[in-house]
Order: structure tokens, then C-alpha cells, then sequence
């Protein structure tokens, strides 16, 4: 039976102990009064964008409709033809599709859907397009591209996947630094290091978590520091960090980079964070 501490789904949520919550205990005046200590987006998305990833109601649609759909004026029906096409037979005509949507549709979204259905299908184009949307405009767009590689085949890509760690967003830094882990094990422990002093606090926190996996001495002393971080999150994982079996946290920690792998307070699974 697995081990909670050694739990490979990432650091766990403090949100999901109320008393340790930002906040608890105080009764703010007004909405000024609350202090966010952790990067929030606060937008606006409606119904049919946070259904977008449903694709119960096009299950049954033959490819050729979700083909005209993913080439069509409708940016939540591309992006639901993008995510269904991933099940679908990838044939030729599908992976050019997916790699056309995700090369060159105007919504970020379905550019990112895109090459998480291609990295499904697998292949050379598979692989041109993800390497190639490590520098899309978007970072949630980098960040699913370093996933991509990493599902096709992280020891070819190691290069592409290693420069995403000096990637502006956190997102794309965290996922390289996941795949790196999985990839070379305690041979990551520089990658791991320099990201114990990261500026996002995400990757330090999932910096601490993957550094339980190594037991070296600057491993451990960069959990010390780790353990004393301005932000609890990051303080909390650190510390449980320090107690687990770095062996056994190893051989937990294979396979395909998923949503799990990825998932942290803050984030959907599978990177897709509309702006609520």
C-alpha cells in the first residue's frame, strides 16, 4: 500500500484543512481588508467556456464532424473537438489537424488542447509541434508543449524540456523540473537545487517535494532552507519532505507526466485555469 507521505500526486492542498487556510479565524471589514498571498487570476468566463473540456456531448460524433468543428468559427466547440480528437484513430488527416489547430488557431486554449491530443497520437509531427510550442505566446500553451514531450518521450526531448526551466511562467518551470525528476532521478538534484530558490512559490513547493527523492547533502540543505520559506505552503511540504524514503519516493515517481504530476492549489487539472 502506498505510502501518503510519499504520495507522487504533488504537495497536498492546505486548503483542504480550513484552519491552516490564509485568513482563517480573521473577520475582515471589506474585501480590501483580505490579503492574497498566492497569484490569483480574477476574471470572467462563462458557461459554455468552463464546459469546454466536456466532451461527453460530442462522443458520438463521427471525425469528420469533429474535424469541421476544430476549423470552425466557434472557439469552445475547437477547443472540445481538440480534447475528443485525442480518442479518436490518428489517422494522418487528424494528427495534420491537431497540429494545424495548434500552430496557428488565435485561441490559446485550443492551441493547447491541440498538442495535448497530439502527444496522444505520438509521432514526428507530434513531436515537431510540441517542440516548437515551447515558445507559443501563451505559457499554459509552453507549459502543455513541455507535457507533450515529456508523454513522447522525455530522454529524446531532454534538451527542449531542460530549457523550459528558465521559462518566464511557473507553470512551464514546474512542469520541466517534474519530467528532468522523472527522467534522472537524484541526477536532477541541480535542477531541484536551483529551484528551491525560485521566485514562484509553486515550483519551491514542488521543488521540496521532488527533493525528498534525494538524499544527498545539498539536497538536504536545500530542504533546510526550504523548511524555513516565507510561505508556509512551502515550509509544510519541505518538512514532509524531510521525513519520507528517498528509495522508495524514486520508484513511486515514473511514468507519463499527468495531471496529477501537475495539479496544485491554484490550478485545474491539466493546466487548464480559465479566468474565473
Amino acid at each position: 500500500m502506498r505510502d501518503e507521505e510519499e504520495a507522487t500526486d504533488g504537495p497536498p492542498d492546505p486548503q483542504l484543512h480550513p484552519e491552516q487556510s490564509p485568513g482563517f479565524g480573521v473577520d475582515p471589514v471589506g474585501l480590501e481588508d483580505i490579503e492574497v498571498d498566492r497569484d490569483v487570476t480574477i476574471g470572467e468566463a462563462t458557461l459554455a467556456d468552463l464546459g469546454a473540456s466536456d466532451t461527453e456531448p460530442v462522443e458520438d460524433h463521427p471525425v469528420s464532424d469533429l474535424l469541421a468543428s476544430l476549423a470552425g468559427d466557434g472557439a469552445v466547440e475547437r477547443r472540445r473537438a481538440a480534447l475528443a480528437l485525442a480518442e479518436r484513430e490518428g489517422d494522418r488527416v487528424v494528427v495534420e489537424a491537431l497540429s494545424r489547430a495548434a500552430t496557428t488557431d488565435e485561441d490559446a486554449e485550443v492551441r493547447q488542447f491541440a498538442v495535448e491530443a497530439l502527444a496522444k497520437h505520438g509521432g514526428d509531427l507530434a513531436a515537431e509541434t510540441a517542440r516548437a510550442l515551447t515558445d507559443d505566446p501563451d505559457p499554459w500553451v509552453r507549459a502543455e508543449a513541455v507535457v507533450a514531450l515529456d508523454r513522447l518521450d522525455r530522454g529524446e526531448h531532454e534538451a527542449v524540456i531542460e530549457a523550459a526551466l528558465d521559462d518566464e511562467h511557473h507553470a512551464a518551470r514546474r512542469n520541466a523540473l517534474v519530467s528532468l525528476f522523472k527522467l534522472r532521478g537524484e541526477g536532477a538534484c541541480d535542477a531541484l537545487v536551483a529551484a528551491a530558490d525560485d521566485p514562484s512559490e509553486r515550483v519551491r513547493e514542488w521543488a521540496a517535494h521532488l527533493l525528498g527523492g534525494v538524499e544527498t547533502d545539498r539536497a538536504a540543505e536545500a530542504l533546510s532552507r526550504l523548511a524555513d520559506d516565507e510561505q508556509s505552503v512551502v515550509r509544510e511540504t519541505a518538512v514532509r519532505a524531510q521525513e519520507v524514503d528517498s528509495g522508495s519516493f524514486r520508484r513511486q515517481f515514473t511514468g507519463v507526466l499527468d495531471e496529477t504530476d501537475r495539479t496544485l492549489p491554484g490550478e485545474d487539472d491539466l493546466n487548464r485555469t480559465p479566468n474565473l
